[in-house]
């Protein structure tokens, strides 16, 4: 599998990062200018750091790099996290920088995009954004981790979250906190409780 990741700006770079760790198969990798200052910020790596957990790494503002073609097959995009003005960007089909012409070429070539945008409270013209992209196809997926899984460690959302990630894009995730359950073992219904 070939995977597009993009960091952009917005705060939540872990998830992104982690993301790169998971991926199976060749990733290729863009920080975007404030990306590169909040994975540095939030995770004290580098650009040279993120370069060893990518296949290949690139520059936002070359739009010469085989990304910016559809020519090179890729197999899925993710941007995690997405910033909401990458978010209108990318709806508006604004093409300026290589993470928004990517998002642009996995849309053309019909490959799959997710955008996992991490800001609250959203405008009213972000949602409408986020639905235009959900209606072209994209995948809008808000950095929301589950608490369900009774996570223990901040490590443990991060790590629920990428691993949602990683099944919307197909790729089997071992040991799902339900996973019993398609194996045929029923998980036992809780008790109800009737208001007196």
């Amino acid at each position: 599998m070939r995977t597009v990741v993009a960091i952009t700006g917005a705060s939540g770079s872990t998830f992104g990062v982690e993301l790169l760790r998971r991926l199976p198969g060749e990733t290729f990798a863009v920080l975007s200018r404030w990306g590169q200052h909040v994975v540095r910020e939030e995770t004290g790596l580098g650009r040279e750091q993120v370069a060893e957990i990518a296949t290949r790494l690139f520059y936002d503002s070359d739009l010469s790099a085989p990304l910016a073609s559809g020519s090179n097959p890729w197999d899925a995009m993710v941007v995690l996290p997405c910033t909401t003005s990458t978010i209108g960007k990318i709806a508006s089909g604004i093409a300026d920088s290589l993470v928004t012409r990517a998002a642009a070429v996995t849309l053309k070539e019909g490959r799959r995009l997710v955008v996992c945008p991490r800001e609250t409270p959203l405008s009213a013209v972000t949602l409408r954004q986020m639905a235009d992209l959900a209606r072209d196809g994209v995948t809008v997926m808000p950095v929301s981790p589950g608490w369900y899984a009774g996570p223990a460690t901040l490590q443990d959302l991060v790590d629920d979250f990428v691993g949602r990630v990683l099944q919307v894009l197909g790729i089997e995730v071992p040991g799902g906190w339900r996973a019993e359950e398609l194996n045929g073992a029923a998980r036992p219904l809780p008790e109800e409780r009737v208001p007196e």
